[in-house]
């Protein structure tokens, strides 16, 4: 681990995600918790399994692999599947992968169902049945038995029943004592902004119950997101958390940096747009790079108390504000990825660079910094 100082704020440069996850580690003997924003594809998935994967190690007794993390993310939605009775189509039922320390001592526990309903009836309209035994979760509504929720609504599911584990962790239940280190990466996609502000709200509240005397624990957390509003929520509402920006450097070399952001939850922008200036400065730009684009833009407008991001865009003689913002909302939700990047054909390159220079005139970023 490399450390460089610009102004106040500090940089960590790291050469393998396992460092960081070390020093994650290290560092949580001292703090409580760790928020950290990263743009999707920087590795934050990864991250969380190397973090995970350091605490493992063989129980003296039994020579079994156990483990110190409870953790949350795209790997724990795989521990649901369904079984939709194809032959029959009738009996459509949720089964839970019984090997995983996830469901640990689930039989004993016969009050599951209202732990996860305390959670889930603020987020949706469903009711639910476990069968403890075969590992089966069967649904309903309006009456009607074994139906097939949507994919939206299997995830507030799922979310809401690690959440009534979390709950059993602060609250010292026998069979989650294992538990040193939760780990929670990009909980919820694709919700509107007021699910969004909920979930985060509901998610510190519950966090900081371990603040109090009377389920006070070492309980050690770390949050991962993509998501501005869900990370800005979550350094208004958990003050004492270690604020940091994640990134991976643009090199043939495994590079990242770990910027520490103090009390600026909103610092990564001025990083993104000294990413930015170099993508078009050089011009390597991808179609991605519109979505960074209108991240940016959206949060300026919200800053400055505007209604739409177009306000952010300055029309001049040559270029019409109607042309620009209409490329940034089509580009922006084309089906594009960082993992397949897609190069932007030159004409819209050129649109990309004079929305960029005209929005770095009007809006004195020091991407110097």
């Amino acid at each position: 681990m490399n450390k460089k100082k610009s102004n106040k704020y500090i940089d960590f440069e790291f050469y393998s995600l396992e460092d960081i996850a070390k020093y994650f580690r290290d560092f949580l003997d001292k703090k409580k918790y760790i928020i950290l924003f990263a743009y999707n594809g920087t590795g934050k998935t990864r991250l969380s399994n190397k973090f995970k994967n350091i605490g493992k190690y063989p129980d003296e007794e039994t020579g079994e692999k156990t483990g110190d993390t409870l953790y949350y993310n795209a790997f724990t939605e795989d521990l649901f599947y369904w079984d939709n009775d194809l032959e029959n189509d009738e009996r459509r039922i949720l089964k839970m992968n019984s090997n995983s320390r996830f469901f640990y001592a689930l039989k004993d526990l016969i009050d599951m169902n209202d732990k996860i309903n305390y959670f889930l009836k603020r987020y949706a309209d469903f009711n639910f049945k476990i069968d403890y035994y075969d590992y089966t979760i069967a649904f309903s509504k309006n009456r009607i038995d074994n139906i097939k929720i949507s994919r939206g609504e299997e995830n507030i599911f799922i979310w809401c029943f690690f959440l009534a584990i979390v709950q059993l962790v602060i609250d010292n239940n026998e069979s989650y004592k294992w538990v040193k280190y939760i780990y929670i990466d990009d909980p919820i996609s694709s919700l509107d902004d007021n699910n969004v502000i909920a979930l985060a709200s509901d998610l510190a509240k519950l966090l900081k119950e371990d603040q109090g005397e009377k389920n006070k624990t070492d309980l050690k957390i770390v949050i991962s997101t993509h998501h501005i509003l869900f990370y800005n929520i979550l350094c208004n509402e958990i003050k004492t958390a270690e604020r940091l920006f994640f990134q991976k450097e643009d090199s043939n070399i495994e590079k990242y940096i770990l910027k520490n952001t103090g009390d600026t939850p909103f610092f990564h922008h001025v990083s993104m747009l000294k990413k930015l200036k170099k993508a078009a400065d050089s011009g390597k730009l991808y179609t991605y790079h519109f979505n960074i684009l209108r991240s940016i833009l959206e949060k300026t407008a919200s800053f400055h108390g505007y209604g739409n991001f177009s306000d952010c865009l300055r029309e001049s003689d040559d270029e019409n504000i109607i042309v620009h913002k209409r490329m940034i909302n089509i580009l922006n939700h084309g089906n594009y990825s960082v993992f397949e990047p897609m190069e932007m054909v030159e004409d819209n390159k050129k649109h990309f660079k004079i929305i960029l220079n005209n929005f770095l005139k009007d809006y004195k970023f020091n991407i110097e910094e």
